[in-house]
């Protein structure tokens, strides 16, 4: 596969975003919105390029946010509905938060109560994050379900007694999982908190639904949507955020240098794993490379290297038909996601430039330099 654009036309190290791929992702979910009759809202902590946000307004409800930040940005540069989730909040950030957001969903029964009075003297519709207690996927990382979890209040901490004034439910357990898993999912649900159900106005299923992915079970989600919104009476809410520029971007290196030890060769890049790609550290996450194969598949293996002082700074061993060298360039896959919001400056290194492509060609976005670095350490 050749990327979609002129790797010529860029400098590396970049994130390059393509806008008919995003587009593409942006349409199969629109459609299941509308099948399934249901919201669905833009995860910002996964992708967060707000260049792309008039795009994405047409086809999404609005966004979701972690934090007061992103609140901020989704209110400012896409517009539509803005949600919010945050396990505490700030007592001295909450008025900000009330000026932006339209729902707010509370991790426990004490914030609730901390600061009901406000919110809905402000009008918000509120909500409360549940916990099912249903782990449905191998990443502990990303695991709220867990023993011992800070996310979602559990059944034993439900309180009846303090559900006025809350319109919905909320919770978010999966992670780049298919329909099956949260078919499984809402059987908890329901098994523990079905009987609030129908006092709710509204019921968020999160995200982590890989609702893009080739393989996805689009007709199984758009079925368990409708049983929910005609049995409880609900409206209900998705909150992809893999799922909307998945596949649609990638980060474009250069090898710097090839360095051999011990029968490995490695291939040092620009771009580093730590730095700009932190989820093939933290996942693991391997990435894919365009026109690679497996290690040992093709005639040169290498094994692809960031330049941070991190001996860990390992992306992974690929395989490719021609010999790397100095001035090579490798373009990974999928890697407008959990990338650019994660990225950092460890060792001083640079932050990839921004761009984004149509039809072929790429247009810079943004550029950062030595003024960037500086001024975050100041």
């Amino acid at each position: 596969m050749n990327p979609p654009f002129d790797i010529g036309a860029v400098k590396t190290p970049c994130y390059v975003v393509d806008q008919e791929l995003l587009e593409e992702n942006l349409r199969l979910l629109r459609q299941v919105a509308q099948e399934a009759g249901c919201r669905i809202l833009l995860a910002q902590k996964a992708f967060s390029m707000f260049h792309f946000y008039p795009l994405i307004g047409q086809y999404l409800h609005g966004t979701t946010a972690s934090g007061l930040y992103e609140a901020r940005l989704g209110r400012e540069e896409l517009g539509g509905e803005t949600h919010i989730f945050s396990p505490a909040y700030r007592a001295g950030e909450f008025g900000e938060v009330l000026c932006l957001c339209d729902h707010i969903v509370f991790n426990s029964f004490a914030q609730w109560t901390r600061f009901r009075d406000d919110a809905l003297a402000a009008g918000k519709s509120c909500g409360i994050r549940i916990n099912p207690e249903c782990s449905t996927q191998e990443h502990g990382i990303y695991d709220p379900c867990a023993p011992g979890s800070r996310l979602g209040v559990t059944l034993a901490h439900f309180r009846p007694d303090l559900l006025e004034g809350l319109e919905g439910l909320h919770f978010h357990t999966l992670c780049e999982q298919n329909a099956d898993a949260l078919a499984a999912t809402l059987t908890a649900v329901e098994e523990n908190f079905g009987a609030f159900l129908p006092q709710m106005r509204w019921l968020n299923l999160g995200g982590g639904h890989h609702i893009t992915r080739p393989d996805y079970d689009r007709a199984l989600l758009i079925r368990l949507v409708r049983r929910l919104r005609e049995t409880y009476g609900v409206e209900v809410y998705l909150e992809p955020g893999e799922a909307v520029a998945l596949n649609a971007g990638f980060l474009v290196a250069e090898v710097v240098d090839v360095v051999e030890n011990g029968g490995v060769v490695n291939a040092i890049l620009d771009a580093s794993a730590a730095c700009h790609m932190p989820d093939v550290i933290e996942m693991p996450y391997r990435p894919p490379v365009l026109g690679s194969g497996e290690a040992g598949e093709k005639g040169h293996t290498y094994r692809l290297t960031g330049p941070t002082c991190l001996a860990g700074d390992v992306i992974g061993d690929y395989s490719f038909d021609t010999p790397l060298t100095a001035g090579s360039r490798v373009v990974f896959g999928d890697l407008a996601i959990y990338s650019m919001v994660k990225n950092n400056t460890f060792n001083g290194m640079p932050l990839p430039d921004i761009y984004a492509a149509e039809h072929g060609t790429p247009r810079l976005v943004r550029r950062f330099g030595y003024e960037y670095f500086k001024g975050r350490l100041s």
